[in-house]
């Protein structure tokens, strides 16, 4: 029996250039930008940590991360927290830097087409098109497991 497709909710979030396309349950929080506190010999796209709630979480540039271009904080940032998916007790959440705030879309599978699997950059699952916007579906599992290893690197 094949249940009627459902529209679901998602979150567009900004990254320089680009776009990540996210289910809207994957975001705990959005807050503004702050500076955060360095992390010592991390590559370039883990800009530091900063404290959301009581904890200390991993600040990502995805635009670094994924190649598009260099990207920093700057006023009207935002910062996305998201649930982390690999069931790691010592990485529950991480950030995502986002320029400017992000957005609620519903997304309907008939307004949703996968325009390519090959040749991403790693940390991206697929890119799509969600009407007419183009935007990248990140692997969060991969970026949770690369944020790990990055941030167990003996100094």
């Amino acid at each position: 029996m094949n249940a009627p497709a459902r529209d679901i909710r998602g979150v567009m979030i900004s990254v320089g250039e680009g776009r990540l396309l996210l289910p809207n349950a994957s975001v705990a929080e959005v807050i503004t930008y702050s500076d955060p506190e360095p992390v010592e010999d991390a590559p370039a796209w883990l800009l530091g940590r900063v404290r959301w709630r009581g904890w200390r979480l991993p600040l990502l540039s995805f635009a670094k991360f994924a190649g598009w271009e260099e990207e920093a904080g700057s006023y009207g940032a935002k910062v996305a927290v998201l649930k982390a998916l690999g069931g790691n007790p010592k990485l529950p959440f991480f950030a995502v830097l986002s320029q400017g705030f992000p957005r609620l879309v519903t997304v309907a599978q008939s307004a949703l087409a996968e325009t390519s699997r090959d040749n991403l950059p790693a940390g991206i699952h697929s890119m799509v098109m969600l009407n007419d916007d183009a935007a990248a579906v990140p692997d969060l599992v991969g970026l949770e497991r690369l944020i790990d290893e990055a941030l167990s690197q003996p100094a």
